[in-house]
């Protein structure tokens, strides 16, 4: 979410209210940075000056400084490409937000002076169009960092992510989680500040992915059945305390994890350019599920879209948490792989864990095998039906769930085409998520869309 609660956009570049060089996501076309800012004018150029005292300096309509004015605009629109990788050169930079080359040049040097970038202009790079290479921008890997929390039901991970989706530096948690959650959410925000001690990075924000809805605007954990939490927690406000008792700046913000997840390949991953994008997946308990609808991270009206775990797969099934039975939650989760294949799951290692290593490691067994089979067609089930009512471009899938894909993934491409309309009509692309700790790195992007949106008003830098 952003900073005011809305869902970021995670689609094309967002466009710019002209003379505010923030973000407005309720146009449709972008800006240009020419629009962003009025030129000086001949007769200010001109002006006689005080008597009292000299005439500042006054840029003329051709110098760097004014070509920055008209560009910063811009700022944000820039940082995201290169944030995305879409704009790797300044040729491609100036194609898109569609300035000219000297205004490009001016809004990549102010977000470089902002240590947010860099620019290489080193003979040997990726060229432009013709002529002589353009310069190469890419994404400060000494710049600042958000701090990006994860709780699950077999304890917590911090990290530090920079510009780019980068994780600097991570640390596990294996630990219970107790039903306060000040407590856990103390120890991953103590975490998280031991590594900003450790690595001497600045940080501008902090963002945590919970394994429940999180309604909005409150901020508060609707359901979390996978933790002992009471329903209703304000974790918003709770992480936040602990982020400020922790002398962390900068905003601190929480999301679903599977649609932080989501946020977080459409951006940098698997999910890149989708227009209609599904992602399902499981992690170490239940299943959730994430839609980007036209570039946008699609909540619902309070937060609470794509509750996708609690789609009836199987009516017989296993009862489940939320009072119903045969949900995906149950019957496509870590768990449930584990018992389908005779194994009691221990305490050493994660559930998730032990699921992938039986899966990888076992899959010639008898058991396994038809465990694996028989998550995929409660699965393929599930998507079917969702491929039916959102006719997604593209689906993608984490967690356990992506490793079902690897094991077997005509099995699932025939169930999903088999039971669904849109299926049968040409086929859906089923994709694995591509990006290691995808939660956590949508837990950042959360922290940086500040950021994102005004970096000169975020970073409280001057050019």
């Amino acid at each position: 979410m952003n900073g005011n609660g809305a869902p970021p956009r995670v689609g094309d570049v967002t466009t710019v209210s002209a003379g505010t060089g923030k973000t407005d996501e309720t146009q449709g076309t972008p800006a240009t940075a020419a629009s962003a800012a009025t030129p000086t004018s001949p007769a200010a150029a001109t002006a006689a000056p005080a008597a009292s005292a000299p005439a500042a300096p006054v840029a003329s309509p051709g110098s760097a400084r004014t070509k920055l004015e008209r560009g910063r605009g811009a700022l944000g629109p820039a940082l995201e490409l290169v944030h995305t990788g879409r704009a790797p050169t300044r040729a491609v930079l100036t194609a898109e937000l569609g300035v000219t080359r000297a205004t490009a040049g001016a809004v990549a040097a102010e977000l470089e002076a902002l240590g947010l970038i860099r620019v290489d202009s080193r003979p040997g790079g990726a060229g432009g169009a013709q002529g002589r290479p353009s310069h190469r921008l890419s994404v400060d890997e000494n710049g600042p960092v958000a701090l990006a929390a994860q709780v699950h039901s077999d304890g917590f991970r911090a990290a530090l992510v920079g510009l780019g989706g980068r994780i600097v530096a991570t640390a596990p948690g294996r630990v219970p989680v107790s039903a306060d959650p000040a407590q856990v959410l103390g120890a991953v925000v103590e975490a998280g500040a031991a590594l900003l001690a450790q690595t001497g990075r600045r940080c501008i924000g902090a963002g945590l992915a919970v394994p429940s809805a999180v309604a909005e605007p409150e901020g508060t954990a609707l359901n979390p059945l996978h933790l002992a939490w009471p329903a209703g927690s304000p974790v918003r406000d709770v992480f936040a305390a602990c982020v400020k008792a922790a002398g962390i700046d900068g905003p601190a913000l929480t999301g679903n994890d599977v649609n932080l997840a989501a946020l977080a390949e459409h951006r940098h991953g698997a999910g890149r350019s989708a227009q209609h994008l599904l992602c399902v997946a499981t992690g170490h308990r239940g299943v959730g599920g994430a839609l980007v609808l036209d570039g946008r991270l699609h909540s619902g009206s309070s937060g609470l879209a794509l509750e996708v775990g609690h789609l009836t797969v199987n009516p017989e099934g296993r009862a489940c948490y939320c009072g119903s039975r045969g949900c995906l939650d149950v019957e496509a989760d870590p768990l449930a792989f584990l018992t389908a294949a005779g194994r009691t799951p221990g305490p050493e290692v994660s559930l998730l864990q032990q699921a992938r290593d039986l899966l990888r490691e076992e899959y010639a067994d008898p058991g396994v095998r038809a465990a694996t089979e028989e998550l995929i067609d409660r699965l393929g089930l599930g998507l079917a039906g969702l491929v039916n009512i959102l006719n997604p471009d593209r689906i993608i899938l984490g967690g356990l769930h992506r490793e079902l894909l690897h094991a077997d993934p005509e099995r699932l491409r025939a169930v999903v085409a088999d039971r669904s309309l849109w299926g049968r009509s040409g086929g859906v692309p089923i994709l694995p998520c591509t990006l290691d700790h995808n939660s956590l790195v949508g837990a950042a992007e959360l922290a940086w869309q500040p950021v994102l949106d005004d970096p000169l008003g975020a970073l409280g830098a001057a050019a």
